[in-house]
């Protein structure tokens, strides 16, 4: 499996697909990276030779954030807006749905599995 920033990608997927595996690297960024080196983006990742993945790794670190990078500075924004106090930090601070979305329903993925709360028993009143 080539290695690309320490990754590996895929052998049997086309470079464009295998560049994708790569943490902040979509469709749109992958194929300009293939068009930018002259690679043809259908070869596959396994027919890349040293120098191509040299050159990917090169431009990649000059020109693009990605992997650890990318993930560091995410976390360092998240922290910022949890020290500054916003609005958005408290929502990340408390684990709740950052971008406004409804939390009546839904928002499990945020929130977590639920948390039963014990109500009132239904007990009935004897009426004579």
């Amino acid at each position: 499996m080539p290695r690309v920033l320490g990754v590996d990608i895929p052998n049997e997927k086309p470079t464009y697909v295998s560049l994708q595996y790569l943490h902040g690297i979509g469709r749109t960024t992958a194929i300009e990276v293939c068009n930018r080196l002259a690679l043809p983006v259908e070869r596959r990742a396994r027919e890349l030779s040293d120098d191509d993945i040299q050159r990917i790794n090169t431009l990649l670190d000059n020109e693009f954030v990605v992997e650890g990078q990318l993930r560091r500075q995410t976390q360092e924004n998240i922290t910022r807006l949890r020290n500054i106090q916003c609005y958005r930090g408290i929502r990340h601070r408390r684990g709740l749905p950052v971008r406004g979305q409804r939390t009546r329903t839904n928002a499990r993925g945020r929130k977590g599995p639920k948390k039963t709360v014990a109500g009132k028993k239904g007990v009935k009143e004897m009426r004579h």
